[in-house]
């Protein structure tokens, strides 16, 4: 592995995790803590969802192909890091409670899955074409001499 792309890994895995940690902020809300119904209110979904989204697109716009792999790791890293915070140093209102490992493992899954959404768009917008054959042997280049093209058996 060349070190210009492990530097744009760990870039794009610092750049993602921070959006998504001053999202959260921004948003204001803690998918770790449960209030009850009222936990699921437009702003979490946002958090869950659309945020995700936005890290795992900057994620892969940064690292190139294969961002799509690694966009799941900022939103795990950051939902983990606040998990942690809040067991540890519970200053939880009276109706609050530290969510369920279970419940907050699969609400970090669907952080996870909607930043991999991004991160596939992501690609897509970066090669403009989806699959895996990069799109200089897909497409030929209409300046491109006539015996510069690759040869398509059939």
């Amino acid at each position: 592995m060349n070190k210009e792309r492990l530097t744009n890994g760990f870039v794009a895995l610092l750049l993602g995790s921070a959006l998504n940690h001053f999202g959260d902020r921004l948003l204001g809300v803690q998918i770790e803590v449960f209030k009850g119904l009222e936990s699921f209110s437009p702003l979490w979904i946002a958090d869950v969802f659309v945020l995700p989204f936005f890290v795992g697109l900057l994620v892969a716009a940064i690292f190139g192909m294969g961002g799509k792999w690694l966009c799941y790791f900022p939103p795990l890293i950051v939902r983990s890091i606040a998990y942690v915070q809040i067991m540890n140093a519970p200053h939880l209102l009276p109706g609050e409670h530290l969510l369920p490992f279970g419940w907050w493992g699969f609400f970090v899954i669907l952080a996870m899955e909607a930043a991999a959404f991004g991160g596939i768009l992501g690609e897509i917008m970066i090669k403009s074409t989806y699959g895996r054959r990069p799109r200089h042997l897909v497409y030929k280049d209409k300046n491109a001499p006539a015996d510069a093209g690759v040869e398509v058996k059939e």
